[in-house]
């Protein structure tokens, strides 16, 4: 019993110590140290060596609405730029989480969840696999499939031509991911995981090959894509990229409206609500196929349904490029507060990004209103059906957001969640408040409030695996998080100006490429010019808190006039630049700015203000820009002091 209490004693005295500040921990000089490679340089940027593989898709499928069931066919073109040698190919059987005896199946908890899999025996049904013309040594595991090759896959310039049948039975809600929104004019199909998919090899892990469990996403090859997608002729099909057929698959009239759409800053209807019930509004046939194709993107995916109210109009890119911007919903989503204006925000949205940060890449963006809450695919987005006004306009723009992230810079959404939703998060504070005039614009972020939700007990850190990441935690720890720790390196430590072109940098490197953390940071302390390792380490890495304090003042030989030594405090183990505002008895305030090096010579910093009359208060983060754990002593005030009346 005496060992016991002498070790809890020194635990709990060792917990103590652990939380104070340590400039030693915090300014280590090795942390930021890494491996690099000829294919990854210290600058952040892809090496003279950079290789990416990648994979080429034709796909043919075809709906039975009937049963709820797809089959098709899909051609892969894989090219091995790497300099090893493969001698088996693994790919990704997404389907397959959708069942109760997957591991996503049986990982899901008893009551079910957003990423839930429960009393659906979906997955693939894989009728022949064969590789350059010959059937295939492949086994299948969970939502993987090994391909066993003959010989090898030759280095830098070896070439495999996969073909694979399958079918699968769409799941009503397929993780939020994709699904069938049951209305009263038919069933709209949102599909996404539809085909199987190379995973990637890259020089980092070589096969990424972690299981889809549901909150992790997704790790793709870029490459070409052409698919053709057969429907009852009722239906209208929008997809990523372009339908290469649009005189076979639309009428005379609405291909008039298209070209009036294409040219029109204003949203144009192609298929109005009235029209949806219209038989004429369809070409009178049994069945269509609509032909797709999308370049250098990593994946593709389409909506399908006789309900669609469709509209659109031009997006205007920096180039002097055209786009279109099209949105789909059903009757029971109409209405001038809700998606009649869905058009206007994925307008307004790739504009906005586009002129910021990098140029949109595909001829059309679509929104698709269906059962999925909120989904990302390469010029195409999923979103609820019931959105309207600030909801609509929200959902839009961040699942828009994330064309940049992951679609041009391809980071891996499996491992990494917050390089994507994170970023996202974060560029969706300024195309947020830049919104026709700041219709919808953020209040003003009080981080001091926050930080007790960003800083709680039970939060996980944000360098983790999203499927480790408790799910009532994913919101900060994916999105918030790392979106507001990116507005404060934004405007609080680097400034606009700095971060703006490492961040620009960063992307125009990486573009259509594979990122991993330590490239993002390295780009952008290179771009930006400091090193932040102090930064990266705290808020993505550990679960460290910020507690800033104002320790003391002391009059100069007790003479207000001769001025004042002011002592601050960086108390918890994260650091933060420290602005600090003195206020005089008169009303009349000064502010002091010191960046975070202060905090390199330990917990506390003395600084010198002349003064003519006594202090009234000295506050640190005056407003609130950093998330203070411990707002209670931020603010310094004399014991003895009285404000005089009319102060």
């Amino acid at each position: 019993m005496f060992k016991k209490l002498i070790t809890l004693s020194l635990l709990l005295c060792s917990g103590q110590v652990f939380a104070q500040y340590n400039a030693y921990e915090l300014f280590h000089p090795l942390w930021n140290y890494g491996p690099v490679s000829p294919a990854r340089s210290a600058a952040g940027v892809p090496g003279p060596n950079y290789w990416q593989n990648v994979a080429d898709y034709k796909i043919s499928a075809s709906l039975d609405d009937t049963n709820r069931k797809i089959s098709g066919d899909v051609e892969i073109t894989y090219k091995n730029y790497s300099p090893d040698k493969l001698p088996f190919l693994w790919l990704q059987l997404d389907q397959n989480s959708f069942n109760t005896q997957s591991r996503g199946g049986k990982t899901t908890p008893v009551l079910g969840g957003r990423f839930g899999n429960v009393a659906f025996d979906g997955g693939y049904k894989i009728e022949s696999v064969s590789v350059d013309g010959k059937p295939a040594n492949f086994i299948i595991e969970d939502t993987r499939m090994q391909i066993r090759l003959a010989s090898p896959l030759a280095e830098k310039a070896g070439i495999a031509k996969i073909k694979i049948v399958y079918s699968f039975t769409s799941p009503k809600n397929g993780s939020d991911r994709m699904g069938i929104q049951e209305t009263k004019n038919g069933d709209i199909y949102t599909v996404a995981q539809w085909f199987p998919r190379m995973c990637v090899y890259d020089d980092i892990e070589g096969w990424n090959v972690l299981p889809y469990l549901g909150a992790g996403e997704f790790y793709l090859e870029y490459g070409n894509f052409e698919y053709s997608i057969n429907v009852p002729a009722t239906h209208i099909v929008v997809g990523s990229g372009e339908l290469l057929n649009p005189a076979d698959v639309y009428t005379a009239e609405q291909m008039k409206r298209w070209a009036a759409a294409k040219a029109s800053e204003k949203t144009v209807i192609i298929r109005s609500a009235a029209e949806v019930t219209d038989a004429s509004s369809r070409p009178a046939k049994d069945r269509l196929t609509w032909k797709f194709a999308c370049k250098n993107a990593r994946d593709v995916a389409f909506a399908t349904s006789k309900a669609f109210i469709q509209d659109a109009a031009m997006i205007n890119l920096p180039s002097g490029k055209k786009a279109t911007a099209v949105s789909v919903y059903p009757i029971e989503s109409d209405g001038e507060k809700a998606w009649a204006r869905s058009t206007e925000y994925v307008k307004a949205s790739i504009e906005h990004y586009s002129n910021w940060l990098y140029e949109y890449t595909y001829p059309v963006a679509t929104n698709v209103a269906g059962i999925v809450s909120g989904m990302e695919y390469p010029g195409i987005i999923f979103c609820g059906y019931r959105d309207q006004t600030a909801s609509l306009w929200g959902v839009t723009d961040h699942e828009f957001g994330h064309n940049w992230f992951p679609m041009i810079i391809g980071n891996n959404e499996r491992k990494f969640a917050w390089m994507d939703e994170g970023f996202n998060t974060f560029i969706n504070f300024y195309s947020t408040d830049a919104f026709n005039k700041g219709e919808y614009k953020n209040q003003k972020f009080d981080l001091h409030q926050i930080a007790p939700r960003m800083f709680r007990a039970e939060a996980d850190p944000i360098m983790s695996i999203p499927d480790v990441i408790q799910a009532r935690n994913l919101g900060w720890e994916a999105y918030n998080k790392p979106g507001f720790g990116l507005r404060i390196l934004r405007e609080n430590i680097l400034g606009a100006d700095r971060f703006d072109y490492a961040f620009k940098q960063y992307i125009k490197n990486w573009a259509f490429k594979h990122p991993t953390p330590r490239d993002f940071f390295r780009s952008m302390e290179d771009g930006a010019g400091e090193d932040l390792g102090w930064f990266w380490r705290a808020w993505f890495y550990e679960l460290w808190k910020l507690d800033q304090s104002v320790k003391d003042v002391d009059y100069i030989e007790q003479d207000p006039a001769k001025g004042a030594l002011i002592t601050i405090e960086n108390v918890d183990k994260m650091a933060m630049p420290a602005i600090v505002e003195v206020e005089l008895v008169g009303g009349s305030k000064e502010r002091f700015t010191f960046p975070v090096e202060i905090w390199q010579r330990g917990g506390s910093w003395t600084f010198k203000t002349a003064t003519n009359l006594p202090i009234k208060s000295v506050t640190i983060d005056p407003d609130h820009v950093f998330p203070d754990i411990n707002g209670k002593n931020n603010t310094w005030k004399p014991v003895a002091y009285k404000a005089p009346k009319g102060n």
